[in-house]
């Protein structure tokens, strides 16, 4: 099974304030920063519950019809399923995975800091899809945590937009 990254950092890594807040990300019309194309190349989404209360916050349901796994050790507290297609898990990377493939999943859009460390960590991540902004934070929640050994990676491409950020793409080398 596949399973890739496409995340945001500002310039200094962090996918988030402290708090959580993304007002930093750039909004409005802006070009095409290759998600959508992305988006065709899996067929299940794997977030972590952080992840998944912050959509919450952005009114639509943006995922569709696609499987949306939300991990969670706690769902007797998790905010209501927007979607049939939604639902919840717990476990390790590797059993999630599993679980994941026995239901006919070939290829998964992980997505959140710590579900995206946990995944890294287990060697389960091959592509990252990271677009730097260009703002400096300070200070928030990281992309990269400590993850216990080095992930050598291979850069593919990387590309300029003209709103400033910096697209990378990368494959994990196995």
């Amino acid at each position: 099974m596949k399973a890739s990254v496409f995340i945001a950092t500002s310039l200094d890594g962090f996918i988030a304030r402290e708090n959580g807040d993304l007002d930093w990300l750039p909004g409005g019309d802006v070009e095409d920063h290759g998600y959508d194309a992305f988006m065709t190349t899996v067929d299940t989404i794997v977030m972590g519950r952080g992840t998944y209360e912050k959509v919450l916050t952005f009114g639509d349901w943006a995922f569709g019809e696609m499987p949306v796994v939300v991990l969670t050790s706690k769902p007797e507290t998790l905010p209501a399923l927007p979607a049939p297609t939604v639902t919840m898990m717990s476990g390790t990377p590797h059993e999630v995975v599993d679980a994941l493939r026995a239901r006919g999943a070939k290829s998964l859009y992980v997505d959140g800091g710590v579900t995206v460390q946990r995944f890294l960590a287990a060697g389960l991540i091959q592509r990252l899809v990271i677009t730097r902004v260009p703002v400096l934070l300070g200070s928030g929640r990281p992309l990269f945590g400590a993850i216990g050994h080095d992930v050598p990676l291979r850069h593919v491409t990387s590309r300029a937009f003209d709103s400033g950020l910096v697209q990378s793409e990368y494959e994990v080398v196995a």
